[in-house]
């Protein structure tokens, strides 16, 4: 082991648990211990059975350099490592591009550092799981409220969309102009003729709106 190489890496691993950085950190502290071109990561929710199929929630691959324009994830010089839990399998694999096959003593140099790197596997995609949660409820909200304009009749601009939902996710207007990158007052515009065409006074009945029995189109005038 390249000890004076892989144990300062490891630090770096853990400060970036839940971070966009920890693939490709997790990729080069492997790199110090073996030799690999792809570290590919990935999170499962075993089949039930209810339904018999397995849910990828997250897939994620980092390369050495420019490989991955010749290597295919189906590459036979490939090892991995699985972690199971009652909810989710765990999988990190490491692969080549080239055909020469891991040795014997190879694999054993990841099982031997497998107990660090599955436990930091797992606390990365545990982190991960708050915002897998806001991507699925984002989700449900924007088509929770795609169905309330399809039973009204109405159809909203792309921004005037993005700012309904958003204000509906309970961000406010500047936090809103934040996220889509535009001016406060763009916001409050995009609003308003949303507003318009929903037939309700602002934000606040935007809230109401959403929720009612019975949405209706604009009032007549």
């Amino acid at each position: 082991m390249n000890s004076h190489l892989f144990f300062p890496q490891v630090g770096k691993v853990i400060a970036s648990t839940g971070s966009r950085h920890f693939p490709r950190l997790l990729h080069d502290l492997i790199q110090t211990h073996l030799s690999v071109d792809a570290t590919h990561i990935r999170q499962v929710r075993p089949a039930s059975s209810a339904n018999g199929h397995s849910t990828t929630l997250l897939s994620e691959t980092v390369f050495s350099g420019a490989e991955q324009d010749g290597l295919e994830l189906v590459a036979p010089a490939r090892l991995h490592l699985v972690r199971r839990t009652p909810d989710y399998h765990y999988e990190l694999h490491v692969l080549r591009a080239d055909d020469a096959a891991f040795s014997a003593c190879e694999r054993d140099r990841l099982l031997d550092i497998s107990p660090l790197l599955l436990p930091m596997l797992h606390k990365h995609l545990e982190a991960l799981q708050p915002s897998l949660a806001e991507r699925s409820s984002a989700d449900n909200l924007q088509r929770r409220f795609q169905e309330r304009l399809d039973q009204a009749g109405l159809t909203l601009s792309n921004r005037e969309l993005q700012v309904c939902l958003g204000l509906l996710a309970g961000r406010t207007a500047p936090q809103q102009a934040e996220h889509l990158q535009l001016k406060v007052n763009t916001v409050e515009s995009y609003l308003r003729r949303a507003a318009i065409k929903l037939g309700i006074g602002g934000r606040h009945s935007l809230m109401k709106w959403m929720y009612a029995a019975d949405p209706q189109g604009p009032a007549a005038n």
